[in-house]
């Protein structure tokens, strides 16, 4: 009689973490395992808030907990450095398009969210209905706004390269603003409506440009700079300030 061995599903390692103490408080790292990793690399994340470390595979965990433990003081000063999180509330101030609005809370008007500007010419986001939809209808106004920008400036950079792009859709990553699939379809961060709109077209300009060279070659680059030749300038914005866009109504 023959006998079939069944198939075992691969083997998955549950996930590890570190407790680390820290002025009264616990965090947890989250532990990494990269199978390309040579060295132990801890990393404080500003964008989530938390802190991670990348391990190669075969450091085993009390390694892992040491090499955290010795590292207490430094995680302790890059926490205490971030910024703190702007919650979407009444008077809270937050950058649409590069610049503070004060959110205002409009309980007994029409409407759901709009744009107004004070005697003094400050921007507000006015909000009505209840208290409890305040937060939601500020990050679905915002991911409209978010939305008309990236389609109006997907669109232009599509022209100016004679290409054709796919659907366009909006996320809220931590790693990466834009992305440029084969099939041509586009993704973006929302939280670029928090940027100012140099920043926004630029990342639009960036993904339209992948159109043509699916890399970062000297090629893609002239593609980019022919559409959008302040692009450095942007960059630049964005690594000076872009990880602190996470922080606008952050869950």
């Amino acid at each position: 009689m023959l006998f079939r061995r069944q198939d075992r599903a691969p083997k998955v390692r549950p996930p590890e973490t570190i407790e680390l103490a820290l002025e009264g408080e616990v965090v947890r790292v989250a532990v990494r395992r990269h199978p390309s990793a040579r060295r132990l690399t801890l990393r404080v994340r500003a964008a989530t808030r938390d802190v991670a470390l990348t391990a190669p595979p075969q450091v085993s965990l009390a390694t892992a907990d040491a090499f955290v433990q010795r590292h207490r003081g430094w995680v302790q000063a890059r926490l205490v450095r971030l910024p703190e999180n702007v919650p979407f509330a009444d008077g809270s101030v937050v950058p649409l398009r590069g610049e503070p609005h004060r959110i205002v809370h409009q309980p007994g008007a029409r409407g759901t969210c709009w744009v107004e500007r004070d005697a003094d010419g400050v921007g507000l986001i006015c909000v009505a209905g209840d208290q409890p939809h305040l937060a939601r209808r500020v990050r679905d106004f915002l991911k409209r706004q978010a939305r008309a920008d990236l389609l109006e400036a997907v669109r232009r950079h599509a022209a100016a390269l004679k290409v054709e792009v796919g659907p366009v859709t909006l996320r809220d990553t931590s790693s990466r603003w834009g992305s440029c699939a084969a099939d041509g379809a586009l993704s973006f961060s929302w939280r670029l409506i928090f940027a100012p709109p140099s920043v926004l077209d630029y990342l639009a300009a960036h993904e339209v440009a992948h159109r043509l060279e699916m890399n970062h070659g000297p090629r893609y680059w002239r593609n980019v700079e022919r559409i959008f030749p302040a692009r450095r300038t942007a960059e630049a914005w964005l690594r000076a300030n872009g990880a602190g866009l996470h922080r606008f109504g952050a869950e």
